[in-house]
């Protein structure tokens, strides 16, 4: 297995800079397989998400499809891909961010009872209780 930084899957996902857009594709394409994948951790997946958001002006649509794209594409590895599937499930429930979903559940999945926020929008989503 290979990790995967940010910016690799970045101009792999959005082909915006020639040279790094053309290595990160022949890498991607050519030397990642089902059995030496490249490894997406969860930090990774919430760059990159916020950098398609606020970059890029992905839709939450979008960025649905991408990251299921990620976690279905078998050349890649995403870090605990069931907590991941559940964060991507809450996400398209409730209006907030992908990556307070991941970090709810990563939480539950860690055994905590809940999470706490001040985020109104992080504490519709499962596992978040408001704090004040």
């Amino acid at each position: 297995m290979i990790g995967l930084d940010t910016n690799v899957l970045i101009r792999y996902l959005v082909q915006d800079d020639k040279k790094q857009s053309t290595a990160a594709t022949r890498f991607i394409e050519k030397s990642l397989t089902t059995d030496a994948p490249g490894y997406i951790n969860h930090i990774c997946l919430c760059e990159i998400v916020w950098v398609l958001q606020r970059c890029y002006g992905v839709t939450k649509a979008q960025l649905r499809e991408i990251i299921e794209g990620l976690l279905t594409t078998k050349q890649f590895n995403v870090e605990n891909v069931e907590v991941t599937w559940k964060a991507l499930r809450a996400f398209d429930a409730k209006n907030a961010d992908f990556c307070d979903a991941l970090i709810g559940q990563v939480n539950i999945n860690s055994g905590c009872e809940h999470t706490v926020t001040f985020d109104k929008k992080a504490a519709s989503l499962p596992g978040f209780d408001k704090l004040g």
